[in-house]
Order: structure tokens, then C-alpha cells, then sequence
């Protein structure tokens, strides 16, 4: 078992910044990719950034530029550095470790953390 907990979470006011942690714990073996989602109530969770094992990252439209996402092994955490923060930013944000498993892979999902955007 693999346990995700989030944190780095809050209110800012648009413009603003904000970095958010994901540590993992527990039975980690090999990772496929760190990815961040963000889900909005009455909206599909959706993709923010993701970060693969290689190294290479990608990034929805709507955050390119702005957004950069990182990891460091060591401590077994992603990071999600938000800035220029904007009130369409406001979610819940989830980040979501996928990992090998046999042939296949296996995901697991931290608690979310609310990220509000607003004057």
C-alpha cells in the first residue's frame, strides 16, 4: 500500500502563488509517472500537470507558463509551483502516483487539497 498525503493548500488572491506538496509513503516501487489533477464540483476531474518517470512533464493549455511541476526522489514528493494564480484556478487538486504492477499499473490518489483563488 502506498499512501499520498497533500498539503500546500489555501486562499490566495489571483496573481498570486502557491506550491503544493504530495509525500508518499509506504510500499513504493517502481513509478510510471506523478501526475496533479484538479476537479471542480460539478466538472470532470481534469489533468493539470504530470511528470514521468524519464523526466519529461506535460501540462493542460490553461496552465503552461504558469504552473511547473517537479519531484524529488529523495524525499519521495511532487510538487506543483503555482504562480500568477487565477480565479479559474480555484479547485480541489489531487495528485495521483501511478505505479508498475506486474504487467499492468496501479494508481493511488492522495485526499485533495482546496486551492482558492479569489480578491
Amino acid at each position: 500500500q502506498v499512501q499520498l498525503v497533500e498539503s500546500g493548500g489555501g486562499l490566495v488572491q489571483p496573481g498570486g502563488s502557491l506550491r503544493l506538496s504530495c509525500t508518499a509513503s509506504g510500499s513504493i516501487f517502481s513509478i510510471n509517472a506523478m501526475v496533479w489533477y484538479r476537479q471542480v464540483p460539478g466538472k470532470e476531474r481534469e489533468l493539470v500537470a504530470g511528470i514521468h518517470s524519464s523526466g519529461s512533464t506535460n501540462y493542460a493549455d490553461s496552465v503552461k507558463g504558469r504552473f511547473t511541476i517537479s519531484r524529488d526522489n529523495a524525499k519521495n514528493t511532487v510538487y506543483l509551483q503555482m504562480n500568477s494564480l487565477k480565479p479559474d484556478d480555484t479547485a480541489v487538486y489531487y495528485c495521483n502516483w501511478n505505479l508498475h504492477y506486474g504487467s499492468g499499473f496501479i494508481d493511488y490518489w492522495g485526499q485533495g487539497t482546496q486551492v482558492t483563488v479569489s480578491p
